[in-house]
């Protein structure tokens, strides 16, 4: 089989074609369209060869080991420091030492910089994001519960550091050191500061389709981001993913506060209920607390099957028989098994 590499206008296009010749024939093994790769794709972990400078001290073995959930827990730590830090100056300050667009600044910049931030990882910084690598991208789905839980301690700890920085303008806001109010019940709320809560005119259905169709919006732009296929944003990944937060928190944002993100409303609406906000953290918007845990789950599942269904031509169960259902139809056989039954597969 040869290999060719075909060359594109676009740099930044990388990946390597296994293609026909033209005005020829390839055999059956040519027939794969394309062997893309990627960060988001391969979930190689940077300098994973690389030998610590001290490799036989007691911290330095633990710290190889837990170095993924630690990437994403510090990830998701910075993002909510830049998220609630923004959302606290604007409301605290009354709207003088900031604006909505400012949050859209902090948010993005939050993301841009968790990043950075957990590269070992592949810098998920979302359970929803996690969770649609599983699907998509044989992430191991042994890593998913880990992932999840350092994501959410992450974003309770970063959140408790928010409060800890404007505890004094929090009780100068509510009225006082033991009023804690959250929006809804009071006009100088602040829970809000921490995790999200729908505007007062939206229903069930529409919070629900609010935070759908966000976390869709953000999972096909990761995905069309990572993809070396496509244009692929290589090196620039973290920039490109301020842009997509900041646009999704000026255009979707509005209606429910744009969590998409169940560790970036969790972990942070535990922490406000710990530091006596009260159980109306999680009755507000009408019991409104499950829906950014459930809805990023079904968007970006979604994001990421419209993107590989339309665009994606790598590796994916979407590009298997029957659209990957055949797999859970008729579920391949290991060889030990079909050794052990006495016929081939």
């Amino acid at each position: 089989m040869t290999e060719n590499k075909i060359s594109l206008k676009s740099p930044t296009v990388s990946h390597k074609e296994h293609v026909h010749h033209l005005g020829g024939h390839s055999s059956g093994s040519d027939s794969i369209a394309y062997a893309e790769h990627g960060p988001g794709i391969d979930h190689k972990v940077p300098q994973e060869e690389a030998v610590q400078a001290e490799p036989d001290l007691l911290w330095s073995r633990i710290r190889h080991q837990l170095r993924e959930p630690l990437s994403e827990f510090f990830g998701v730590f910075i993002l909510i420091l830049f998220g609630d830090g923004s959302v606290a100056q604007v409301v605290l300050s009354g709207g003088v030492k900031g604006s909505y667009q400012s949050i859209s600044w902090g948010w993005g910049i939050g993301v841009m910089l968790g990043v950075y931030a957990s590269g070992v990882s592949g810098a998920h910084i979302n359970p929803a994001v996690t969770f649609a690598n599983c699907v998509y991208r044989k992430f191991p789905w042994r890593k998913f519960p880990i992932y999840a839980i350092a994501q959410i301690l992450g974003a309770f700890c970063a959140s408790g550091v928010v409060y800890a920085n404007y505890k004094s303008a929090i009780d100068v806001y509510e009225g006082g050191p033991n009023i804690r109010t959250v929006p809804g019940y009071s006009e100088t709320a602040t829970a809000g500061i921490f995790c999200t809560y729908p505007a007062s005119f939206m229903t069930k259905t529409g919070q629900f389709f609010s935070e759908f169709i966000a976390s869709a919006i953000l999972m096909f732009c990761i995905y069309s981001l990572q993809d070396n296929g496509n244009l692929g944003a290589g090196n620039l990944m973290p920039l490109a993913l301020f842009f997509v937060i900041f646009g999704i928190g000026a255009c979707f944002g509005w209606e429910t506060g744009y969590a998409i993100n169940l560790a970036r409303d969790f972990g942070p609406r535990l922490m406000s209920y710990f530091l006596g906000y009260g159980h109306e953290v999680f009755a507000a918007g009408h019991d409104y607390f499950w829906v950014p845990m459930v809805a990023p789950f079904f968007g970006c599942t979604f994001g990421g099957w419209l993107y590989d269904m339309f665009i994606f031509t790598g590796e994916s169960p979407i590009n298997t028989p029957w659209i990957g259902f055949k797999r859970l139809i008729r579920p391949k056989r290991t060889k030990s098994v079909s050794a052990s039954l006495g016929f081939q597969v």
